[in-house]
């Protein structure tokens, strides 16, 4: 029966004619009304829609939300911060992307899961962190093997609202493992382009390489197309609530852009502003292009109202490739970058809207990070926990009101020392108030830890530690430290047996590897490439790129710089049925042997490189046969895989034409 308006039911039955007359058309034309009424309430009872932004290596200074860039235009970012929140102390789970996106999705630590290392992307499957076996003799400790799967057990953000009614689709990037550890395996009904990799197949500007995803348009743009996939998505459901989880490929590498957009950025370049890479404020441009695309197809479907956006990046910016002589960024005032647990690698933007909650173009400076999306929005939503499920991270929603809210301290922990700059070796770090102290694993004397201490309010480029002046402090935040790590059950770094304090190295910390001290001398004004670099002898005529490789009691220890860090050798000519033999341990991965040949040293048409596997921890003899032609002398390189742990090799055999060369080193 409808509910009439009590005006309606307090009406007089009279019976005569007029009466009953007025009174029929009174309530048609009051019912299309009540019924509009009632159809409004229903749209209000559904739950708002969720839209979840995550950009990919975008640091804290590359936005103009915190007036720390003249070169970087974000208009649309700008645009959404005016519609809700902006947290000035936002933090990322890790300075690297899986760990992060792990935490997003679970509300866990990577310390509790294991994901501490972006390699979701290798062959093998390691579901749980185990204690590290081996590091090189110049290293004090060594770091734990870390998980490369998302595991299904875990119950994601995404499951939680498809439980409670909700529609789910993914887009873009993901690199927490493929099937069956795909996001179609963790809540999604939808994944687009439904590729495992750590970032764009080829190019951010088609042709692309992924795999059942091909472009509409020559040159059509990645983040152009999720966008607008996105948007289609939304279109067709729109009248139902959605989790729209758009994880966005830039700005990560590879570093490419709309030819067009370079040009633009290229003429607006300062050399004295430390960010000056046309290419990189391009790949920014395309970036907030997509999310204005988003932002207008909610507004023109009308559910911006009913619509909570997040936005957040998975680590700071990166300070180390190399893009056309220049880096990419600086994340200046802050003090380093991408992988290091420095404020340029954790700090990131942060922006939450959530109508009827958030105030229109506020800011917060309370400490919030990647671990608190989920029990947040939980909250606020109204949405239970599952059974026995809990949250590193905590509901920030009070401070979405402008209120205070109750937290002590929010932690990072990378156990690993890839050698950008500003490196740390595998260290945890602990934000409490002003105050931020960084754990060295036994960087100590006598395996002691050893540790940085900073007040950030008044050192925000992290220059002077304070351990000294503050032991008490440095004690207090150091045992909360060991209570984080032991809650999540963390696997920790070990102390070295093999270390040997004559190999140790304590000045080479925080340097940047050759490659990133060419990029430092470039930003001082020295162009590129000015100064040659010294080989390494003990490399007996193997050269070393995007790596830094050191020979000691006959292993050759490799530490990626860059990406594809390699070694290469000018073999001459070698026959098409010359092979390659090596022995190598690493923490897995895929390589490849390429070989590069003529005067100008460009890759042989049709000559594709040959492709090999490792597994984590175990030692290898592998044997290819190298991609050559025996007309031209060339170049022989062996591409390592890229990693963060160091990769070791022990012997490298060449045989071509009936002879053999080795080398021991």
């Amino acid at each position: 029966m409808l509910d009439l308006p009590k005006e309606v039911h307090s009406v007089p039955m009279r019976t005569g004619v007029f009466e009953m007359n007025s009174l029929r058309c009174w309530i048609w034309a009051v019912l299309p009304m009540v019924l509009l009424c009632r159809s409004t309430v229903s749209a209000g009872d559904r739950k708002p829609n969720v839209v979840l932004i995550l950009a990919d290596d975008l640091g804290w200074a590359d936005t103009s939300l915190y007036g720390q860039t003249r070169f970087h235009e974000t208009p649309n970012l700008d645009r959404l911060a005016k519609r809700g929140m902006t947290f000035t102390r936002a933090y990322s789970a890790s300075p690297l992307c899986s760990p992060t996106r792990s935490a997003i999705l679970t509300g866990l630590s990577p310390a509790r899961t294991g994901i501490t290392v972006p390699n979701g992307h290798v062959t093998e499957v390691v579901l749980e962190a185990t204690t590290g076996n081996k590091a090189a003799s110049n290293q004090k400790v060594i770091a734990p093997n870390a998980v490369t799967r998302l595991k299904t057990q875990y119950r994601t953000l995404a499951e939680s609202l498809k439980d409670a009614g909700y529609v789910t689709g993914h887009f873009g990037k993901w690199h927490l493992g493929a099937e069956p550890y795909s996001p179609l395996q963790h809540g999604f009904d939808v994944d687009l382009p439904h590729h495992p990799g750590p970032g764009p197949a080829g190019s951010y500007v088609a042709p692309w390489k992924f795999r059942n995803f091909k472009e509409r348009t020559p040159e059509e743009h990645i983040e152009d197309r999720m966008a607008d996939e996105a948007v289609a998505w939304i279109e067709k459901y729109h009248d139902k609530s959605f989790f729209l989880n758009y994880w966005m490929f830039s700005v990560h590498a590879p570093f490419d852009a709309k030819k067009e957009n370079i040009a633009r950025h290229a003429g607006r370049v300062d050399s004295d502003d430390l960010q000056r890479c046309p290419t990189y404020a391009a790949m920014i441009q395309s970036m907030d292009d997509a999310i204005g695309t988003l932002l207008d197809g909610l507004d023109r479907l009308k559910i911006t109202d009913n619509t909570i956006i997040v936005f957040s990046s998975d680590n700071g910016g990166n300070m180390y490739s190399d893009v056309d002589g220049v880096v990419p960024t600086s994340n200046r005032p802050l003090r380093g970058g991408k992988a290091t647990v420095f404020e340029g690698g954790t700090r990131v933007p942060g922006v939450i809207v959530w109508p009827g909650i958030t105030s229109p173009d506020s800011r917060s400076d309370v400490l919030i990070q990647s671990e608190d999306y989920y029990p947040t929005l939980l909250e606020g939503l109204g949405l239970p926990t599952g059974p026995e499920q809990s949250f590193d991270g905590i509901s920030i929603l009070p401070a979405l009101r402008g209120e205070p809210v109750n937290r002590d301290a929010i932690f990072q922990y990378f156990p690993h020392n890839p050698p950008v700059p500003d490196w740390l070796s595998p260290s945890v770090s602990v934000h409490r108030g002003d105050w931020k102290l960084i754990r060295v694993f036994h960087g100590g004397e006598n395996g002691a830890h050893r540790h940085l201490l900073f007040n950030l309010k008044e050192d925000i480029g992290e220059k002077q530690n304070l351990v000294s002046q503050h032991p008490e402090l440095v004690a207090e935040l150091d045992s909360r430290i060991e209570g984080f790590l032991k809650k999540t059950n963390a696997v920790v770094p070990v102390l070295n047996p093999a270390f040997d304090p004559s190999q140790y190295h304590p000045e080479r910390e925080g340097q940047a590897g050759r490659k990133e001290q060419s990029n430092k001398r470039s930003e001082s004004g020295t162009k590129p490439g000015a100064s040659k670099e010294k080989e390494n002898p003990a490399l007996q005529g193997w050269k070393a790129r995007n790596c830094r490789a050191e020979a000691n009691e006959g292993i050759v220890t490799i530490e990626g710089l860059g990406r594809e860090p390699f070694l290469g050798f000018a073999a001459g000519k070698l026959d098409n049925q010359a092979t390659l033999k090596f022995r190598i341990r690493t923490s897995g991965g895929q390589g490849k042997v390429a070989w590069i040949s003529g005067v100008n040293a460009n890759p042989i048409d049709g000559l594709s490189p040959a492709l090999f596997s490792t597994k984590p921890g175990e030692w290898a003899e592998i044997e290819t046969t190298i991609p050559a032609v025996g007309d031209l002398s060339g170049i022989l390189r062996l591409f390592v895989p890229a990693q963060d742990q160091p990769v070791e090799l022990d012997w490298i055999e060449l045989d071509s034409a009936g002879k053999t060369r080795r080398w021991d080193f």
